[in-house]
């Protein structure tokens, strides 16, 4: 009797109820590997998302900075043309003598006078020039050479 079950169990029932059982698993595991990789991939999804999400931000950044200094740079050249035009301007005679005798003259004046108050400030210094008085200098000296080398320019 024992061998009977023995053979029967041993013989195609054992190999069809094992091979349920077996393939029972093996579905279970893949199952549970199928669900760990699409959790792994939706991880890898989200933060590849995330990095074009953040390169997209930086690229709108710069796109935005670029306009931007794009911007300044365009004010800074009208600011420049517009200053140049009215120094042109203001050197172009108006047809009143008058008026042009007043324009020819008080620029000089006033530069002569100031001139000479600073050499007599300087006079009094002992002829010792502070740091005001060399700042003073360049400027002076900036004014009259660049407004000359602009003029020459514009011609």
């Amino acid at each position: 009797m024992f061998s009977a079950i023995f053979s029967f169990l041993g013989g195609s029932v054992f190999r069809m109820i094992w091979g349920e059982v077996s393939a029972w698993y093996t579905a279970k595991q893949d199952h549970s590997f199928e669900i760990e990789r699409m959790r792994l991939q939706g991880d890898l999804d989200a933060a590849q998302h995330a990095r074009n999400l953040e390169a997209i931000k930086v690229q709108a950044e710069l796109g935005v900075k670029t306009i931007q200094v794009q911007a300044e740079a365009d004010v800074g050249k009208i600011e420049a043309e517009g200053w140049f035009a009215a120094v042109k301007q203001s050197m172009v005679p108006t047809g009143i003598k008058w008026v042009d005798a007043w324009n020819g003259i008080i620029r000089p004046l006033a530069a002569s006078i100031a001139i000479l108050l600073w050499v007599l400030a300087l006079n009094t210094q002992g002829w010792k020039m502070s740091d005001w008085d060399m700042e003073l200098c360049g400027v002076i000296l900036g004014f009259f050479f660049a407004s000359r080398e602009l003029t020459k320019r514009g011609k």
